[in-house]
């Protein structure tokens, strides 16, 4: 089990103490929260009951999670997939990684 830091492919969880005042609470969908979505449907996401999702309004590469129950973020791909990671209960930070390139900071994906 996950208690501080820990990264799924280009996708960092990290403790935090709490949620951003400006978070706005997130919907899951079809039963999910996505916490990076790829183009290639290879998502990074939670399935978990008792799992809450953030978003603040200006930080699309930013999301929190609440959990009252350990938390197992999943990989959506058949083959070459990352582990499933397993969060303790908590307030977690959700950054997606960015790279530089000449015309300037893009995500980076998997």
């Amino acid at each position: 089990m996950i208690i501080k830091l820990a990264f799924q492919g280009d996708v960092c969880f990290r403790r935090v103490e709490t949620v951003p005042t400006k978070a706005v609470a997130q919907p899951r969908v079809a039963g999910r929260i996505v916490v990076a979505h790829s183009e290639t449907g290879h998502d990074h996401y939670l399935d978990t009951i008792g799992v809450e999702a953030f978003q603040e309004p200006d930080r699309p590469m930013v999301c929190y999670l609440r959990s009252t129950v350990p938390a197992e973020v999943k990989h959506a791909r058949a083959w070459d997939t990352h582990a499933p990671l397993l969060l303790a209960p908590g307030i977690w930070e959700v950054r997606r990684e960015r790279e530089y390139t000449p015309a300037g900071f893009r995500r980076v994906e998997d």
